[in-house]
């Protein structure tokens, strides 16, 4: 019962359904940065509101250096898999929209697949020489 109980208290947040959301929609882990700007909110509140997720067992949380990324669940359970798909298909309104907007505008910055190292690098687009591949955290 505490399983389906805090999956639903961390999702009754809109901040929290909507980080979600950008997760399952962009299909690979999310850094945090990327979440921030789709979100356009302050790192502290993103970050705040991804540990509720991943307390929740909602998400689960890759660090690449001293970068974290965000992913949904490899292989969910029935609850957990009924509640991506309830997001995913049917949370919808202009907000979430836009923030779907920032987040491929967002992931268009991408090098190697993994979020540039800052903006000034984000800008310029330049190669990471040697990107760390990712891995999870234990």
């Amino acid at each position: 019962m505490g399983t389906f109980t805090s999956a639903f208290k961390a999702l009754s947040d809109p901040t929290r359904l909507r980080a979600l959301r950008m997760i399952l929609i962009a299909g690979e882990p999310l850094c945090v940065c990327e979440l921030v700007d789709a979100l356009s909110l302050p790192q502290y509140q993103v970050s705040k509101h991804l540990a509720v997720l991943r307390q929740a067992g909602l998400v689960t949380d890759t660090r690449v250096g001293t970068w974290v990324y965000y992913s949904a669940v490899g292989e969910p359970d029935e609850f957990t898999a009924g509640l991506y798909d309830l997001v995913r298909k049917h949370v919808d309104s202009p907000t979430f929209r836009e923030d779907v907007e920032r987040l491929r505008a967002r992931m268009a910055l991408r090098e190697e697949g993994l979020c540039p190292p800052g903006p000034e690098r984000a800008a310029s687009r330049t190669k990471r020489p040697g990107a760390p591949r990712l891995a999870r955290r234990s």
